[in-house]
């Protein structure tokens, strides 16, 4: 019995909080550290593809990107929304902060895809 009540007390301590907040009401909007620009592919080049792609981004509590999803999609056939997700999860942030812990954040964030 003191075994099982021992792992369910660590199980406990290891788990954290799963709420990821809006910004607004006391949750402060996640600051951008490092950013890292899409790759334009060959194919969407050569096909003239400019726009934006809208991502729905996690950013966690340690700053780290989570989940993305694609909102607003570009381009599916020559691999620009893929691109976008891709250099999305490199991002780096200063996390959200809820009276004054560092919390989990969902923003929207866009990529912009343009030819010179």
């Amino acid at each position: 019995m003191k075994l099982l009540l021992a792992l369910a007390l660590v199980a406990l301590a290891g788990a954290q909080d799963s709420t990821v907040y809006t910004p607004g009401t006391g949750v402060s909007l996640p600051q951008v550290v490092k950013q890292v620009k899409a790759d334009y592919t060959d194919e969407a080049k050569q096909n003239r593809i400019e726009g934006k792609v809208g991502l729905e981004v996690i950013v966690n509590a340690d700053g780290a990107v989570g989940d993305v999803k694609v909102v607003e999609s570009l381009d599916t056939v020559y691999g620009l929304d893929k691109n976008a997700v891709a250099a999305m999860k490199q991002w780096q942030f200063k996390p959200g902060m809820k009276d004054g812990k560092a919390v989990a954040v969902r923003v929207r964030v866009e990529m912009n895809f343009t030819l010179k």
